[in-house]
């Protein structure tokens, strides 16, 4: 009894340390995920901040280079439709000199004069006579002029703006500087006939300025080849084709240890690439929020411990006096009730449960000894009845052999036949005996049923060979044979057939008796399927001995499905019973 105490309160101790430990285990979580949130927020926010803010400068300066395209684009229509530079398209080869040249080219330059950075202008007529601005600080590759290879994309524009690097790759700069080119196809306005080529080069300076107003120290501007233009020259190793695209890419970087935000896009219709170098700072930390999460976290602490000990002083202790009640109850040896006063009504009803059960344990014990009264009073009987079969055996034995002495063959016969059934029946008290056992049992009642029916009665048996030691339940045929005779055959007036047969198949023995009697109507075969053991008082004789085997068969498998019947009414009656099989 104290041993029992005291692990008890081993036991309790053990609850509360856990429960105390499982408190700690859920303030320790909490305090881990907030700071993996805290962390995992502020890095995503300064992430976003910081993405956002790439994506509105590099949205800003590449509006910014489109105006500025746009504007040397108009300059350029100016200097298309200007009356000296259309003298000089439109006059005959040999009609060209030097005059006419140097005039296109004062026009060019009264153009340019009211505009910054157009590094020079170059306009080709169609038998590539040219003039240019600041002829003299470019290299012309006279090869390439005067093949058709740099002219493609100019000529599929049909006069639009198509916008390169370098002079389409004709002239470079004698510094090495590159710059933007602005090029388009000259038709007459007249004719429309092509009468030329118009580049207008522009300076990377025009590129510098814009940055240096716009106060960006820390964005590169290139060309889609990956040319240099302006800004940070260091980012030019940052290049990729990734960013020839008119979406915003980003990217991680480290610089000097250092991780920042790569961002990059292709501005809009033109061969020219953005790229800014931002870095992670504390600008997008939403310290607010942070704030609020914090408190959140202190407020779940304290409610944690409350909670832990609310539930060790209305929950676990309770639950240890009702547990102390039952074992001090089960220490005794007597099951007796327990009252113990708990605070909810919960445990009460724990407490309820547990005295229901005592009483219903004690109901069941007095229901079962009982019953074991009852079952040796049986065991008396059964011990009283062995007497009666042998001096059964004797009595047919006798009978036998008197009716042998005074001649009469067929009583001796008939007498013969009844002990073998009354031997195979009773079968030494078995309650299952083998399948081969069974038919012998229907073979004899069959023989002395023909004694008395005479002609009218046939029987037929197709028994598997692997199915002659399956175990089933005593006397299951005998009253199918018997319900067939009495109120199948006998009733149909004629000559009748009586057909047993057995197989095994998927485990399963399948017994068929079948009979060629008046049948049954699908309404009594639905009613002696479906019948309730206690409804047994509602079927009529006939049926009853059936519906008792099949209930019989039922108990002996434990299942509802061992059983179908077919019948057709005036042909034939059909029953077959599934049992597994067992030998």
């Amino acid at each position: 009894m104290k041993l029992s105490i005291i692990s008890k309160n081993i036991k309790q101790n053990t609850l509360s340390f856990s429960l105390k430990r499982l408190i700690f285990g859920i303030v320790l979580v909490a305090a881990i995920v907030f700071v993996f949130s805290t962390y995992v927020i502020t890095k995503q926010e300064q992430k976003d901040y910081a993405t956002r803010d790439s994506e509105n400068v590099l949205k800003t300066l590449s509006s910014n280079i489109s105006s500025d395209i746009q504007k040397y684009t108009s300059l350029s229509r100016l200097i298309m439709i200007d009356d000296r530079v259309l003298t000089f398209l439109r006059a005959k080869m040999l009609s060209v000199d030097i005059s006419m040249i140097n005039d296109a080219r004062y026009g060019v330059m009264d153009i340019l004069n009211v505009t910054e950075g157009v590094d020079s202008v170059m306009i080709f007529r169609e038998d590539l006579i040219m003039l240019a601005t600041n002829r003299f600080t470019y290299h012309y590759d006279y090869g390439l002029m005067n093949s058709e290879e740099w002219k493609g994309d100019i000529y599929e524009g049909l006069g639009r703006v198509v916008v390169s690097l370098n002079s389409n790759g004709i002239a470079t700069k004698q510094d090495g500087r590159p710059v933007v080119t602005i090029g388009r196809a000259i038709y007459d306005i007249d004719t429309q006939k092509r009468t030329g080529i118009l580049m207008m080069n522009i300076s990377s300076l025009v590129f510098e300025r814009m940055l240096a107003s716009l106060s960006y120290d820390n964005i590169c501007i290139m060309g889609s080849d990956g040319t240099f233009l302006a800004g940070n020259k260091s980012y030019v190793n940052f290049f990729d084709n990734k960013f020839v695209s008119t979406s915003i890419r980003h990217e991680d970087v480290f610089i000097d240890g250092e991780r920042e935000l790569l961002s990059g896009c292709l501005v809009n219709g033109l061969p020219i690439v953005i790229l800014r170098v931002s870095p992670y700072g504390t600008e997008g930390i939403p310290f607010r929020m942070l704030y609020i999460l914090l408190f959140l976290m202190i407020v779940f602490i304290i409610l944690a411990f409350f909670v832990g000990t609310f539930i060790r002083k209305t929950i676990t202790d309770p639950i240890f006096e009702l547990s102390n009640s039952m074992e001090t109850n089960r220490q005794s040896g007597e099951l007796k009730k327990i009252n113990v006063e708990v605070p909810y009504s919960e445990l009460d009803m724990l407490q309820g449960d547990y005295n229901g059960m005592i009483d219903h344990v004690n109901d069941l014990i007095d229901k079962l000894m009982e019953k074991e009264k009852t079952l040796q009073r049986a065991e008396m009987r059964v011990l009283q009845e062995q007497i009666k079969p042998h001096f059964l055996y004797n009595s047919i034995e006798t009978i036998g052999f008197m009716a042998m002495d005074a001649g009469a063959g067929n009583v001796h016969d008939a007498l013969e036949t009844l002990g073998s059934f009354y031997r195979n029946f009773l079968s030494k008290g078995d309650r299952a005996i083998p399948l081969s056992r069974e038919v012998w049992i229907v073979k004899d009642y069959l023989s002395l049923q023909k004694l008395r029916y005479g002609d009218i009665l046939d029987d037929e048996y197709d028994i598997a060979e692997n199915t002659q030691e399956v175990v089933v339940p005593k006397l299951i045929l005998q009253p199918l044979v018997e319900n067939s005779i009495y109120h199948g055959i006998r009733l149909k007036g004629e000559r009748g057939k009586i057909k047993i047969s057995s197989r095994l198949q998927d485990g399963n023995l399948h017994i068929i008796v079948h009979d060629t009697g008046i049948g049954m109507s699908q309404e009594k075969i639905d009613q002696i399927l479906s019948l309730e053991r206690k409804d047994k008082n509602d079927l009529d004789t006939e049926s009853f001995g059936l519906w008792g085997t099949i209930e019989r068969i039922r108990y002996y498998t434990g299942k509802e499905d061992v059983v179908s019947i077919k019948s057709e009414i005036g042909e034939y009656t059909e029953i077959e019973f599934v049992i597994p099989a067992t030998s």
